[in-house]
């Protein structure tokens, strides 16, 4: 709901959310956390709000689009698997558990899978991100990273077998199935009508959450090391056609979010169309 000036519109929030089943009354509960967490401040009430984005929000609400676009490499054979696994270990000692929490889930959220007690692997290159949050949590003299081209978990020796023992694959495949019949049901309701404002922002918000649901917890492995065909790759494909309509489509106060991904939508929007 952020548009590109950090504002939420009062009237717009409440109509949308109207839209997706929210009661008002609910609305104004979710936007007294908000401001009370000092995620926005808020200048009048009800409808006539208008909702400002704190520059701390503004920083966790940029979205990551060079993440999105490694996606779609991936999708399309551009970004090839290196054979290469990388691993991180840490040992931060008690006194810090906040930061080794902390590292832990960043860990996790940048698709590591636990080995066992303070060792996480990934099949991609992400030492840069793993030294920016060491850095953050002030626990980098306490993280070890390696690669190894000859890893064994058990045993599993293949990359293969590696992988679906150490991510829930069937999980994270469930999730895409859901988001690719989602998406499909709002391709053909964005090609069969001109939807109006409202609607535009509502399929968007839609979209975005189920997008999101299959998307937080895939490490986007390399196509070697999933099952194929994977769900995954023609979910995106549909979710990026639906993203270049959305793009296209003619807004007064377009959200931040289609914007931002602009450059990559248009870059795979073609292969989309192609692999749909």
């Amino acid at each position: 709901m952020v548009r590109e000036d950090a504002t939420i519109d009062g009237a717009e929030l409440y109509t949308v959310a109207n839209a997706l089943g929210m009661t008002d009354q609910q609305v104004r509960l979710c936007v007294r956390r908000l401001v009370a967490d000092g995620r926005f401040t808020q200048e009048g009430r009800g409808r006539k709000t208008v909702l400002r984005a704190t520059a701390a929000t503004m920083r966790a609400l940029t979205p990551d689009v060079e993440f999105v676009r490694f996606m779609f490499e991936q999708d399309r054979g551009v970004a090839a698997w290196d054979g290469y696994w990388h691993l991180v270990a840490f040992a931060i000692p008690e006194t810090a558990r906040p930061a080794r929490d902390a590292m832990r889930d960043g860990i996790v959220r940048l698709g590591g899978a636990p080995i066992q007690g303070g060792l996480y692997v990934s099949a991609n290159a992400w030492e840069p991100q793993l030294d920016t949050l060491a850095a953050e949590l002030d626990v980098t003299d306490h993280i070890t990273t390696f690669t190894s081209a000859d890893l064994r978990v058990g045993q599993a020796e293949s990359p293969r077998r590696i992988a679906a023992r150490l991510w829930p694959l069937d999980e994270i495949a469930a999730r895409h199935r859901r988001l690719l019949d989602f998406a499909r049901r709002t391709l053909r309701r964005l090609r069969a009508a001109e939807l109006d404002d409202t609607e535009l922002l509502t399929v968007t918000i839609e979209l975005a959450a189920e997008f999101t649901r299959a998307m937080e917890p895939d490490p986007l492995l390399p196509p070697q090391l999933l099952p194929q065909p994977w769900a995954g790759t023609k979910a995106r494909g549909v979710v990026a056609e639906c993203w270049s309509l959305l793009l296209a489509a003619e807004t007064p106060t377009p959200p931040r979010l289609f914007r931002a991904y602009g450059d990559v939508i248009r870059d795979v929007a073609d292969h989309a169309g192609r692999v749909s």
